[in-house]
């Protein structure tokens, strides 16, 4: 894996830099979330007044015999130490993203990354709708789209390109209770997440000189909150997977140091939009295979067990090296990558993505 350099970075600039972590640092209490009724499509968009937002897509597509993994990252921070600030150049927002392509059959995985204050029209995440860019990297959601439903991602990378759009084929996935999503053990430790699985994907993916028209399926998370995780917290485990009858499985895990489990939780919906939560305790992840990283020299299972109260499946990446280093923005060294799912009687029933954070390191969200 080759170190990234990325072409818009604030990492490199010390000021800037001390800037934000004193921002953070100085960051109040965080409060516990109230329940509430998510409203569409104000909640497709940002919301500055919370400390940490992201939206995730990731999915899988094919061009011919050419299997692809894919994932479109927009970050948000709000810097809490710089509200006060009248300058228009005083960063009170922060936008992050990540891209990475899985090239399956050429067992490689090329990633890249943005970072950027939002402002000045460069970098900007509208709280009307899904509508975040920093300067040629974007993921609209409506515009120019045949019902205003369509989500599109636009993107040049470090030997990659993406130009996809997907296609809600189902109704809004609300994750937790009714879109509060608990996190830890302490009602604070929360977020509001929703899901959009099974997405219909279809455009145009560039690797090196090759551009090939694909088509596929995919995932998107929109979650936000004011904190994460609870302080013994390092990480997480998490499955997001299509399965290809059309139903859809979510779950994860927060670890501790030991690697012992903190909080679980997630959800099961059928392809006809009946939906089971999952309670905690009720997901295990147990390791089966890992992989160790020239990069990081952390060691990650990339091949699990996960029992869940829909099944017992076991999660199998689809090339070990997917894992990104993205201290250049998030300061994060994490996996994600494309993953094949099985059910307890051995079938391929799904594919879609695992995500496995605080092995190199511990994360702070």
């Amino acid at each position: 894996m080759r170190k990234i350099t990325p072409k818009y970075t604030m990492a490199s600039d010390p000021f800037r830099r001390a800037m934000l972590f004193a921002g953070l640092a100085a960051a109040l209490p965080a409060p516990a979330l109230p329940a509430k009724t998510l409203v569409f499509p104000r909640d497709y968009g940002s919301h500055p007044d919370f400390r940490t937002e992201w939206w995730y897509v990731t999915g899988h597509a094919q061009s011919g015999a050419r299997d692809f993994g894919f994932q479109v990252t927009f970050f948000r921070t709000r810097v809490d130490g710089t509200q006060g600030m009248q300058s228009k150049f005083a960063a009170k927002q922060i936008l992050f993203a990540h891209a990475a392509v899985t090239d399956v059959q050429g067992k490689k995985l090329l990633h890249d990354q943005r970072i950027l204050r939002e402002g000045f029209d460069l970098a900007t995440a509208s709280t009307a709708d899904t509508q975040v860019q920093i300067k040629d990297w974007s993921l609209v959601r409506g515009k120019d789209g045949r019902d205003g439903k369509t989500y599109k991602a636009q993107l040049a990378g470090d030997g990659f390109k993406l130009a996809l759009q997907f296609q809600p084929t189902q109704s809004v996935l609300l994750q937790g209770d009714k879109g509060l999503s608990r996190k830890g053990p302490e009602e604070k430790q929360a977020s509001y997440y929703y899901s959009e699985p099974q997405l219909a994907t279809q455009g145009v993916i560039s690797v090196g000189a090759e551009t090939l028209a694909v088509k596929g399926t995919a995932w998107l998370d929109h979650e936000w909150s004011q904190e994460l995780l609870h302080p013994q917290a390092v990480g997480w485990d998490w499955i997001g997977m299509n399965l290809f009858d059309g139903s859809a499985v979510t779950a994860f895990q927060l670890r501790d140091k030991e690697g012992k489990p903190i909080w679980d939780g997630g959800s099961f919906r059928t392809a006809k939009g009946l939906r089971f939560g999952f309670r905690k305790g009720e997901v295990v992840f147990s390791r089966q295979k890992s992989w160790k990283s020239p990069l990081s020299q952390a060691s990650y299972p990339v091949e699990w067990i996960v029992r869940t109260p829909a099944d017992f499946y076991t999660v199998k990446a689809v090339i070990p090296n997917q894992e990104l280093d993205s201290r250049a923005s998030t300061g994060a060294i994490y996996w994600e990558g494309l993953s094949d799912l099985y059910d307890s009687n051995g079938n391929h029933v799904g594919r879609g993505y695992l995500e496995m954070t605080g092995y190199a390191r511990p994360l702070n969200i």
